[in-house]
């Protein structure tokens, strides 16, 4: 019960009481009878020395009331009794208001239809702490209004630690799964020792990541295999999440709707160069499947995003797929599949350094509807060392914690406008053309 509430109940019972006290001074015909000789006082009256913390006045009355007063004192009774009655139709109107917007809530949050996607971050144990941040960042600017699901990926078993923390920071029900061998380890076909001969030329060649192991198989498993895991097998949808990253606007609208209903396959933020050392033959490994499967290319694909030349050489442009907003069904049919298949024969993987985002971007550039591929310039994304923030956010009404000034998207070494460029979209105001 509400401190107010309590308040007005108690001087209804103590008022009550003096009332019937007073009465009982009276004659049953007189008025008045007790004299100011009476051997009550006014500090023995009933509530002569009442007080209460919430700086409520009593009054105070002696045994020796007048007529007038003892009926003052009955209709201050009834005023507190219909102040009770008022207060407590206000409160159940208060309730009712709260089961109300309740319900609004629910109906237009966690009670509508959502699409058929998931987050899924893969992450090792160690990652946590630089996970915990990236999930409370997800969930302020985004997911705190629609609780989709997270999927967390792991080549070996998560730690309690890691499920206890990760899912009490999910909105949306976090699930966990582990990477089986057969897609984080070595082909068949893979010669291990000239694999890690290349691991140790690209480690005193200074090639970053270049004698990891580990990121290789990250890199094939991401390219061919994430979107058949039996967690993500439920899913149509995907937000790829790394963790040390950072959304920096208020995203107002449902992402994975927007894909469905614009018919997008595959959203980015950030475009940028791959290292060529890292991926030597790619681009010829490219063109042997195309010369097998030439129908495989769209025929209106975004082939200038990655080629200048119309396709006799790769220009190294490739969307930055820690962040990648995508549809898997593109990735489990064919060609990608095909695709895929191919360039996981051909050994670079682990014979040379191929990274996902190149293999991603390649193949979404040739097979797709260009389109069907959305850059989410509203999106205010960090990866470091690279940020995305949207040009004049306040103006576009958007609610942002970056600068304009910190946009990688128009530096040198960024392929957004070559995107621009192949999507024959014009600039954004004081943009040159190169």
């Amino acid at each position: 019960m509400s401190r107010p509430r309590k308040r007005i109940l108690g001087l209804v019972a103590l008022l009550t009481a003096a009332y019937l006290l007073f009465s009982k001074e009276f004659t049953s015909g007189g008025i008045g009878l007790v004299t100011r000789n009476s051997n009550i006082s006014h500090s023995e009256s009933p509530a002569s020395d009442h007080t209460d913390s919430g700086d409520v006045s009593y009054p105070k009355y002696t045994a020796g009331e007048t007529t007038a007063q003892r009926l003052d004192l009955l209709k201050k009774l009834q005023d507190l009794e219909q102040q009770e009655l008022h207060y407590q139709q206000s409160e159940d109107s208060r309730h009712k208001f709260r089961l109300q917007n309740t319900f609004a809530e629910q109906q237009s949050s966690e009670f509508a239809a959502l699409e058929n996607a998931t987050f899924v971050t893969l992450a090792r144990n160690s990652d946590l702490l630089g996970l915990m941040n990236t999930i409370r960042s997800v969930e302020d600017r985004f997911n705190n209004r629609y609780h989709y699901d997270w999927v967390f990926l792991n080549n070996e078993p998560f730690t309690e630690e890691f499920v206890k923390v990760s899912s009490s920071l999910v909105s949306g029900q976090a699930r966990y799964g582990v990477i089986g061998l057969d897609h984080w380890s070595y082909p068949d076909w893979i010669n291990r020792t000239a694999a890690a001969e290349v691991r140790n030329k690209m480690r005193n060649a200074g090639i970053i990541y270049g004698d990891s192991e580990s990121y290789r198989h990250m890199c094939r498993y991401e390219s061919g295999f994430f979107y058949h895991h039996p967690l993500m097998r439920e899913y149509k949808y995907y937000w790829r999440v790394e963790p040390d990253t950072l959304l920096h606007c208020d995203i107002d609208y449902d992402v994975f709707k927007y894909m469905r209903e614009e018919k997008k396959k595959y959203g980015f933020t950030i475009a940028l160069r791959e290292y060529i050392s890292t991926i030597e033959s790619l681009w010829d490994v490219t063109r042997q499947y195309l010369s097998h499967v030439p129908d495989a290319l769209n025929s209106n694909s975004l082939l200038e995003f990655i080629s200048d030349d119309y396709g006799v050489t790769y220009n190294l442009c490739h969307f930055w797929t820690n962040f990648e907003i995508a549809d898997m069904d593109f990735w489990r049919a064919p060609p990608y599949q095909d695709y895929f298949d191919f360039l996981d024969k051909a050994g670079g993987f682990f014979y040379e350094r191929w990274g996902d985002a190149p293999v991603h971007s390649i193949a979404a550039s040739l097979f797709l509807d260009k389109k069907e591929i959305h850059f989410f310039d509203d999106i205010g994304y960090t990866h470091p060392p690279f940020t995305h923030c949207p040009m004049n956010p306040i103006e576009r009404g958007l609610t942002c914690s970056c600068l304009p000034t910190q946009n990688f998207d128009w530096q040198s070494y960024s392929c957004t406008r070559q995107f621009y460029k192949a999507q024959n979209m014009p600039l954004p105001d004081n943009i040159p053309n190169a």
